[in-house]
Order: structure tokens, then C-alpha cells, then sequence
């Protein structure tokens, strides 16, 4: 290989790294969202299962309405968290992107995005990267956007420095 073909496959690889990296670090706040309502929904039962009928009935069966509630709550957040962990295994995670689109870091002058799912802000290699949705605002503001473009949200200006 040449020196630029290296250099290019080099970059290629830094690339695929990097959104390999940031992917992985959605799933963990994925998988810990994950386990915190598996615990919560065991936790609720097994309060439930513990509860014993006591000579006040109303508020026995008070009690059990709560767990229930909270049992519910927890399946709910359980089942959204699983949606985002099958949303982001369908994103593509090798490649270099000319334009923004799921799959993408996406780096302006006013921070640094991957576009996946939303699961909020975490920092890599001493970046603060926020990961958003393409359904977001700003995840559809940033769509088809390349290098130099510009767009406004809320008010605030961002120009587009880098897409990977």
C-alpha cells in the first residue's frame, strides 16, 4: 500500500473505533437502565409476596396497589429501555459519513453528538459527547448536514466542524 492508502485506512479504522466505542458506551447506560427496573420489579414483588395481611384491610390492600403501581412503572421503563437497546443495534456503526444520519458523530462548535438513541451525555477519551436521537430536534436539525453547514435550535447557533 501507499502511504496515503495507509493513512486512509488508518483513518478508516480510527473511525469504525470510535463508533464502535460510543456505541458500546450507549448499551451500558442501556443495560443499566435494564437492570435498575429488573431490581425495582423484583424488589416490588418480592415486598408484595412479603406483605401479610394485617387486622386493617384497607390498608393492606393499599399497600398492594402501590407495589402494583410501582411494579408497573417499572415494566414500562423496562420495556422502553428495551426498544432503545433494539433501536441501537440497527444503527450502523462502520463507515464514514459525508453527511449527518444515524450512525454519525457529529461535531460542532457547540458540542459533540452521536446520533443513535437517546440516552443522554457520557464522556470518551475526555470528550463530553451527548447522544441523541434522529427523531430529536436537534438529531432532525443536524440531518444531511456536512462539514461547514450551520443550523439554529432554540435560538442557539451551531456550526457543523466534523462528521464522522
Amino acid at each position: 500500500m501507499t502511504g496515503l492508502a495507509n493513512l486512509i485506512s488508518l483513518q478508516a479504522d480510527m473511525t469504525n473505533n470510535l463508533k464502535k466505542e460510543l456505541h458500546h458506551l450507549c448499551v451500558d447506560l442501556i443495560q443499566q437502565r435494564i437492570d435498575a427496573a429488573r431490581q425495582a420489579i423484583e424488589a416490588a414483588q418480592q415486598a408484595a409476596k412479603d406483605d401479610t395481611k394485617s387486622s386493617a384491610g384497607d390498608k393492606y390492600e393499599t399497600g398492594r396497589e402501590m407495589m402494583q403501581q410501582e411494579t408497573n412503572r417499572n415494566m414500562a421503563q423496562l420495556t422502553e429501555a428495551n426498544k432503545l437497546l433494539v433501536t441501537l443495534n440497527q444503527v450502523s456503526i462502520n463507515g464514514h459519513s459525508a453527511q449527518a444520519e444515524a450512525g454519525s458523530v457529529v461535531v460542532t462548535d457547540s458540542g459533540r453528538f452521536y446520533i443513535s438513541v437517546s440516552v443522554g451525555t457520557f464522556i470518551h477519551e475526555g470528550q463530553t459527547y451527548f447522544a441523541i436521537s434522529p427523531g430529536s430536534p436537534i438529531g432532525q436539525k443536524m440531518k444531511g448536514c456536512k462539514v461547514g453547514d450551520e443550523f439554529s435550535l432554540n435560538g442557539k447557533g451551531y456550526k457543523v466542524l466534523e462528521v464522522i
